[in-house]
């Protein structure tokens, strides 16, 4: 593509090229050799109480660096605004303090160029701190000016599209990113203090296991194989656990080949954790636990408030069957028996009263889910444990020892959606080989989201995996949640898009 002549960009563009093209002719490069030695937001919290004679006797220097936000030319006298990583802070230019020449080529730089200055603090006449320039540099040129209207739903896409920009214009943007990494880092230093190690495990894999999802697929030119992005690392952590790594974590990158919605996005975040010697029940417990000291550590309350809902994660979850949803919220199941609500004969009908698509061949197992789906789990806005699955749809869960219809298996439900999903471990390699084998027939049967038979995961089930229960549990909505984010791209930094026009 061949780049415009500097005659056909916009205007704003155009000035600040023919800048660039005056400063490069004078000598000037992209310098490299300012030093920052403070930040505006640390300025500011420690010298709040210092009045103008405390700063004057104080003779504090510092010197900062940033974007150039806001600039008010005075004759004599400069006021500029900068933002830094931490905030935004003011710097004050007089000519006659500053090196011969400096003071002239101040005036002429534009909003959004990177800046740096030094010299000492005190207080304007209006009261605010800023630091009075006894050197400023010019670091780097701006060539694009930074948009003028940037909020409102009608730039929605042009945010996530240009992420960058959206950083330098929205304080609050930048606090969500802020939040989410130290969310990531309350959630690995609770499973750490609790002997959790963490591991990586393969992103391309030669099968594609863990989840019931439709995969990225790719192929490796040396290997001269098919590989698939995963779509969950659970397969590969039990292969540790029965490597005598009792307790193991990881926080993954996934990759689901699916449609695109306020809670999806086809790369995501998630945390996956297995526990030895541990059953579902008991990661309902360590959830509750590991949720309200997130939250704690990270907003400094339980209580937050999502969207219209208030919520408190200090207080215990519901703990429901899937089947006793059901009931509550299907009028034609209110009060039915075990053997009704599992009776295809009953539920077939009701799905296709409700429509609700049912792939061939399908037991009551998947009916019953299918009703859940449409008429519960998005009535569940408190923290709840829905558990008691159908062995049908969980073809890597433990079956209930005194009900094989379900497994042992939970869903966190909050504000409507699933947060996590965990299980008692399959660990009967046969029967493990038995549902492997079922999803391979649903395959071949047109079922896209379904596994294939890995055998070397057998391989691994038959030289013994202990006791165990695992659970994966979305970062990204987790963030939403604590951040009070309609979007799951307001939380994703660089969220897929469709490719511009």
């Amino acid at each position: 593509m061949n780049q415009p002549s500097i005659q056909d960009l916009p205007e704003q563009m155009r000035i600040r090229k023919e800048k660039l093209s005056a400063l490069r002719e004078q000598g000037w490069g992209f310098p490299n050799n300012f030093r920052p030695d403070a930040q505006a937001a640390d300025l500011l919290a420690t010298h709040a109480q210092d009045d103008t004679q405390a700063l004057e006797a104080l003779a504090k220097p510092a010197a900062v660096a940033g974007r150039l936000l806001a600039k008010r030319v005075m004759g004599k006298a400069t006021f500029l605004t900068i933002q830094d990583r931490s905030g935004r802070i003011q710097l004050f230019a007089a000519r006659d303090e500053l090196p011969e020449g400096v003071y002239a080529e101040l005036k002429k730089w534009d909003l959004g160029d990177v800046i740096g200055g030094s010299g000492l603090l005190f207080r304007t006449k209006t009261g605010e701190l800023s630091v009075r320039l006894s050197q400023a540099v010019l670091l780097t040129k701006a060539l694009r000016p930074l948009p003028e209207k940037w909020h409102g739903l009608t730039d929605q896409e042009a945010r996530y599209r240009q992420r960058y920009v959206d950083l330098i214009v929205n304080p609050e943007v930048r606090q969500t990113f802020a939040v989410r990494s130290r969310i990531i880092n309350a959630v690995r230093g609770f499973l750490s203090e609790r002997g959790f190690l963490e591991v990586e495990t393969p992103m391309m894999q030669p099968l594609a296991g863990g989840a019931a999802a439709k995969p990225f697929v790719t192929h490796h030119n040396a290997l001269d194989m098919t590989m698939f992005l995963r779509i969950a690392p659970e397969l590969y952590l039990k292969r540790l656990v029965v490597g005598g790594f009792d307790r193991v974590f990881e926080i993954n990158r996934n990759f689901r080949n699916e449609g695109l919605s306020t809670r999806h996005n086809p790369e995501f975040t998630m945390l996956e954790f297995y526990m030895a010697y541990a059953d579902f029940l008991d990661l309902m417990d360590l959830t509750e636990t590991m949720l309200a000291q997130v939250a704690q550590t990270v907003l400094g309350t339980t209580a937050i408030h999502y969207q219209g809902t208030d919520l408190d994660l200090g207080q215990p979850f519901r703990r429901v069957t899937v089947e006793d949803l059901v009931r509550e919220t299907t009028p034609e199941l209110a009060g039915a028996s075990v053997e009704v609500l599992r009776d295809p004969a009953v539920l077939a009908p009701l799905c296709a009263k409700y429509e609700i698509p049912l792939p061939q061949g399908v037991g009551a197992g998947k009916m019953l889910i299918e009703l859940f789906e449409k008429h519960a789990e998005h009535t569940l806005m408190q923290p709840t444990f829905v558990y008691g699955y159908p062995t049908e749809i969980s073809p890597l869960a433990r079956r209930n020892d005194s009900d094989p219809f379900l497994t042992d298996r939970f869903e966190l439900i909050v504000v409507g959606r699933e947060l996590g999903n965990a299980f008692s471990e399959l660990n009967d390699a046969e029967d493990q080989r038995r549902r492997f084998e079922a999803q391979a027939v649903a395959k071949a049967a047109g079922d896209e989201e379904a596994c294939d038979v890995d055998e070397d995961f057998l391989r691994a089930l038959e030289f013994g995996l202990p006791p165990t229960a695992g659970e994966g549990i979305g970062i990204d909505r987790l963030v939403m949640l604590l951040t009070n984010s309609a979007s799951i791209r307001d939380v994703i930094l660089f969220p897929h898009m469709r490719p511009e026009a």
